[in-house]
């Protein structure tokens, strides 16, 4: 198998050879087909995340076709499409396991961060962490919805129910939501950086009501409001254009430091929250509303050897929606 492998943090991944992986008892060897390129693995890579098993191979959104199972395994079956996330292994006994939290697990693995992820011609997957997609018939589509779908739904569950909802900053998460909120009948508000025409252009293409600046006021007080940027500073911004009751999601893994704020603008009953991995549960939930929703992902296809020309381009914005590795 081929893989791009980072051996130290802050260094470039590098195009390795190495021995195609044997699934051991509940897992499967899926054939990667696509592998989309999140911010996490921005993080993983430049070291806001700690304690990375090293060397590792990053990503976390993978489609494949599952091409080997170990014992145990009755599903998914072999030859079956499937998509890999984030949360590749939870421990099933601690307290948040046995209360429904799995995503919160004590003893978890992550892909892509401590268990080796989809940057790769092959992955080895637990069998348990692996969701068929039935439907899904172009894997670099599928291959966002499988971190920054699924992360924005979890977050829009945590959101509640209200019709005005902000989204802050407009990338692979929100540009999936956005669509997700307008299936919905909710007013999506959309705030990127200073003077990004272009993604307000496309956020109002899919459906967002209103556009503008993270500096800017929203035309009504939102019910919500949903950060994906990863920025501190955006956390007062967001808690001044919700209203009274509303809630603030904090969508991202890692984010800049949050600065002192007056106490008035939480004030009110005003929460301000994180979301932390996912269940399997959302990822149920979510692969069928995107289904019937429709939900288009935008992507720009980079080979597996360029990951690297993929994570500067995330890391600068040099393009809308995804980038997805095809092997």
């Amino acid at each position: 198998m081929r893989a791009m492998v980072l051996h130290a943090i802050g260094s470039p991944l590098t195009l390795e050879e190495r021995p195609t992986p044997t699934p051991g008892h509940g897992e499967i060897r899926v054939r990667v087909e696509a592998c989309a390129v999140c911010r996490t693995d921005l993080h993983v890579v430049d070291g806001e995340l700690p304690n990375p098993r090293l060397p590792i191979i990053p990503g976390h959104e993978i489609v494949g076709i599952v091409e080997a199972a170990g014992r145990g395994v009755l599903q998914p079956a072999v030859g079956m499409r499937v998509g890999v996330p984030w949360l590749g292994h939870t421990c099933g006994h601690c307290v948040y396991c046995r209360t429904e939290r799995e995503n919160l697990c004590d003893d978890p693995l992550f892909t892509g961060y401590t268990r080796d992820g989809g940057f790769a011609t092959h992955v080895i997957a637990d069998a348990a962490f692996a969701f068929p997609l039935d439907g899904y018939d172009d894997p670099v589509a599928a291959a966002p919805l499988m971190c920054a779908g699924l992360i924005g739904w979890r977050s829009l569950k945590i959101a509640g129910d209200g019709g005005a909802i902000g989204l802050y900053g407009f990338g692979a998460a929100a540009h999936i939501l956005a669509q997700v909120c307008s299936f919905q009948g909710r007013r999506v508000f959309a705030f990127t950086r200073e003077g990004d025409a272009a993604a307000q252009a496309m956020a109002r293409s899919l459906g967002a009501v209103w556009a503008g600046s993270s500096d800017d006021a929203p035309p009504e007080p939102l019910d919500a409001a949903i950060l994906f940027a990863p920025v501190g500073a955006l956390v007062p911004k967001a808690l001044a254009a919700v209203k009274k009751g509303g809630r603030v999601v904090c969508g991202g893994i890692h984010m800049s430091p949050i600065p002192e704020f007056a106490y008035d603008l939480l004030w009110e009953e005003r929460q301000l929250v994180s979301v932390a991995n996912l269940t399997r549960q959302d990822a149920h939930e979510f692969l069928a509303i995107a289904l019937t929703a429709g939900v288009r992902t935008t992507t720009t296809v980079y080979p597996l050897e360029k990951a690297n020309e993929a994570l500067d381009g995330l890391r600068v914005g040099r393009f809308q929606g995804a980038a997805v590795l095809v092997p």
